[in-house]
């Protein structure tokens, strides 16, 4: 069993769920509140025998509770260096875009990043949240008070304000009917959600001085820096072994062997010869 102290928020005192606790404190200013497994500290930490875990609710750079609590702090960013960003610009398929994320346990610490071709900014922000959601009820966290803070007010209020429920209401569209970008992605974070009974999103200032954002804008940044403009794929993902990789369009080449023009008829001829005789080029594929 677990007891929650509010020390300072709308009624103070000691509480047995999180649900009562967190009526407390959630927007409250400068609200004050721990959890623990044993009701004496509890106490204690009520009385002012203990510290306490204080955040400022509105606050660009929120505190949250950490390694001396059993709750988990989940930072997410997103980001593209691409043509899209620019007012009257799209986005190109060669553009770089990455997400990342980076949560925080009691007793460790786990981050991870991806990246797509031809991605939007927002598609990387939605991106994030859902990839650490994924990874947390893999690892059967889904239960656990969990505090995520990301820079992303369009994810943040499709979610606190109830925007994600009224697209769903309207077969995945927007309140006056147009198309609602990112349909099959915003699907799969609505169905994700469902397993987070105690999961409270607040927003911090992007590239500013809070420590989970500048590592996960960082690390997706190292993930863009890594990949390699050459295919539109994802930055993780591997080519077929029965396909051959696409050879980009460039005016250098490191081959040795090239033919002239006028033998490429030929060239082709030999190439498919060697190839049957290896077994990799079949007439009769299906």
């Amino acid at each position: 069993m677990k007891y929650y102290a509010v020390r300072k928020g709308r009624q103070t005192g000691i509480f047995t769920t999180w649900d009562a606790a967190e009526k407390q404190v959630k927007g409250y200013p400068g609200a004050k509140y721990k959890s623990f497994k044993i009701k004496s500290e509890a106490e204690q930490f009520l009385n002012g025998q203990l510290s306490s875990t204080s955040h400022q609710s509105g606050k660009p750079d929120v505190k949250f509770p950490t390694a001396d609590t059993d709750d988990i702090i989940l930072y997410t960013d997103g980001g593209a260096r691409n043509h899209g960003n620019v007012k009257g610009g799209h986005v190109k398929s060669n553009d770089k875009a990455a997400w990342a994320y980076l949560i925080v346990t009691p007793t460790n610490r786990f981050s991870d990043s991806g990246g797509e071709f031809g991605a939007t900014n927002n598609r990387m922000e939605i991106m994030a949240l859902y990839e650490a959601l994924a990874y947390l009820n893999a690892h059967d966290l889904q239960d656990s008070h969990i505090h995520a803070v990301l820079d992303s007010k369009y994810v943040l209020n499709a979610i606190n304000k109830n925007w994600l429920k009224g697209w769903q209401r309207r077969g995945w569209t927007r309140s006056g009917g147009q198309k609602l970008e990112n349909k099959e992605l915003w699907r799969s974070l609505a169905q994700e959600l469902r397993n987070f009974p105690h999961l409270s999103l607040y927003w911090t200032k992007g590239h500013a001085d809070n420590e989970g954002n500048v590592f996960v804008d960082r690390l997706l940044n190292e993930t863009m820096d890594k990949m390699k403009a050459k295919a539109p794929q994802t930055a993780s993902q591997r080519q077929p072994v029965s396909q051959p990789a696409a050879k980009p369009a460039s005016s250098k080449t490191h081959e040795t062997d090239l033919k002239p023009s006028h033998d490429t008829e030929k060239s082709v001829q030999d190439i498919e010869h060697n190839l049957k005789q290896l077994g990799l080029f079949d007439d009769d594929d299906q």
